[in-house]
């Protein structure tokens, strides 16, 4: 008889070690209630909602690279003499900044990839966040219960664009120092307080000598804690909430439809994730993104030829470059209004996009939970002005590169420069009239649709020599997702005399709030969808083919 002792003992109290850990932790921590609460969470299944995906992944990996960076870069305005392997620059008197940029890019294994694709998750960052709050806007995800989420939205995507210059900043190149030197004018600007606002970055006069450590702390570690507790704010309302979904069959305000969130959910997340991260990682290693080398150290008496922003910046200088110079005295102070004007309508602007939920609610008098999410042709003025508002956009972005279309394309820049001018205002209106005219014309295409079926392209004659074309009838699934959205009344004034003959006094929000709600659910604003009388009556009557 054999005296070898067995296995199973040992695998027994590893198990139960194993359960002795799961139990402590879950009575400290409460994972076990917290997963099986939240682990068979569904989310829909569509394209759009890997938008915001995009935003998630791309901002994990600029805290990768970045902290990457952080190893090799030396945060000062010291001036050394490169004698690194750029053969150019040999002998140079340069800040450690740019120096240590230069052995990033040349002497550090791996160095410039990860420079670059930090670079290129920073730009895909900004351009998924926009493409997504244009779906949220467009969708009207942003409605009760989710409007602080969309104030979150717009506040990460002004700190993303922040964040963004900081870091464009901190090589100390050429380019970066003329882009410092167009946000030193535009803080000189601001009324009264310019000169101490612009005395308290540089820590000086400008350059000085603290403006990079100064942009360092609040690249690596301001702005991107504060992005940072907003994301997770974001995806924690995310779960708390029901997640929107499109119209469809069995969906309704109190279901979603779709996948749970472990396993199929994650899987699916896992794979875009590294499918980000390598199409990022392929960008970054064959396209060539701020060759710093190319521009030299920056010297404040000189400007980079040519020099643009990132895009994202780029309306920022175009909204200068459309604005005349104009300089007024005020008591005894210079307002420079062609330059603070500009920056102060961006403000404005950027306000007005985040309390927009609020007065969408406000105008329609809707104060119900909503997810279930808006085709843009349902509400033609909601889509009219985000189509305006990225009209205008565009126009900025191409007044802020005037020099580069009139040396490329051999134009005149003041001729690009008076286009862009009174196409920032004229554009923009026409594109709301457009769009809405669109959206209202495929309104009335479904309501067709709906009534009549769907053409076929067969031709065929009837016995009294009459040619029609033969409709196929929608499937139910159709016919709900074209007929299952809302139609609002517009607010209507109340009477100027109630029934006791007294006068009611109508205030000015009164009548604004009703004529807004005219504009966006009046007879011009939607089309009356198809009733199922109308329906029934057509597609049983000999209307219908």
């Amino acid at each position: 008889m054999s005296t070898e002792p067995t296995t199973s003992p040992p695998a027994r109290g590893t198990a139960q070690r194993g359960e002795r850990i799961a139990d402590w932790a879950d009575g400290r921590l409460g994972i076990y209630t917290l997963a099986r609460a939240n682990m068979r969470k569904i989310f829909p299944d569509h394209w759009s909602f890997m938008l915001g995906e995009i935003c998630l992944y791309s901002f994990l990996i600029l805290i990768l690279t970045g902290v990457y960076l952080t190893l090799f870069f030396h945060p000062s305005m010291t001036e050394v003499e490169y004698h690194g392997s750029y053969v150019p620059l040999q002998g140079q008197m340069m800040s450690e900044a740019y120096a240590s940029t230069l052995d990033i890019s040349f002497d550090v294994r791996g160095g410039l990839l990860v420079r670059q694709l930090h670079h290129w998750a920073a730009l895909i960052f900004i351009a998924g966040m926009i493409v997504h709050m244009m779906r949220v806007f467009f969708t009207g995800a942003f409605r009760k219960p989710r409007e602080v989420n969309w104030v979150f939205g717009v506040l990460l995507l002004f700190l993303g664009m922040m964040t963004g210059f900081t870091g464009y900043s901190l090589p100390d190149d050429l380019l970066s120092g003329t882009g410092m030197h167009f946000m030193e004018g535009a803080i000189l600007s601001v009324p009264v307080v310019g000169t101490y606002l612009s005395f308290f970055l540089f820590g000086g006069e400008y350059p000085g000598h603290d403006v990079i450590p100064r942009f360092y702390s609040i690249h690596v570690l301001l702005l991107p804690g504060i992005m940072l507790g907003l994301v997770v704010a974001h995806l924690i309302l995310v779960f708390f909430h029901k997640h929107t979904q499109f119209a469809g069959p069995g969906r309704t305000n109190k279901n979603v439809v779709g996948m749970p969130l472990m396993p199929v959910y994650m899987a699916k997340a896992g794979g875009f994730f590294f499918l980000v991260f390598g199409v990022l990682a392929v960008i970054a290693g064959v396209t060539q993104i701020n060759p710093i080398w190319a521009f030299g150290p920056y010297r404040a008496d000189q400007v980079a030829a040519g020099s643009q922003p990132d895009w994202y910046m780029g309306f920022a200088e175009g909204l200068l470059r459309i604005m005349p110079g104009w300089e007024i005295d005020f008591w005894g102070h210079s307002l420079a209004l062609g330059v603070f004007i500009p920056l102060a309508g961006f403000a404005v602007v950027l306000a007005v996009i985040a309390v927009y939920p609020f007065i969408e609610s406000w105008v329609t008098g809707d104060k119900r939970e909503h997810h279930i999410l808006d085709r843009p042709r349902n509400v033609p003025t909601r889509t009219a002005f985000g189509v305006a508002w990225l009209t205008a956009y565009i126009v900025a972005m191409i007044a802020g590169g005037n020099d580069i279309i009139a040396t490329r394309l051999h134009l005149s820049i003041n001729a690009i420069t008076w286009f862009s001018r009174i196409a920032f205002f004229a554009a923009p209106v026409i594109a709301f009239f457009v769009t809405k005219r669109i959206c209202l014309g495929l309104q009335r295409q479904d309501r067709d649709k709906v009534l009549h079926g769907r053409e076929t392209g067969i031709i065929k004659r009837l016995p009294h020599g009459e040619f029609i074309e033969v409709h196929a009838p929608l499937s139910q699934e159709e016919l709900h997702t074209l007929t299952a959205h809302e139609q609002y009344r517009p607010v209507e004034l109340t009477p100027a005399v109630d029934d006791n003959g007294v006068e009611r006094k109508v205030t000015r929000s009164q009548r604004l709030r009703a004529r807004l709600s005219r504009s966006y659910y009046g007879a011009d604003g939607q089309v009356a969808k198809p009733t199922a009388e109308e329906h029934r009556a057509i597609s049983s009557g000999h209307e219908h083919h």
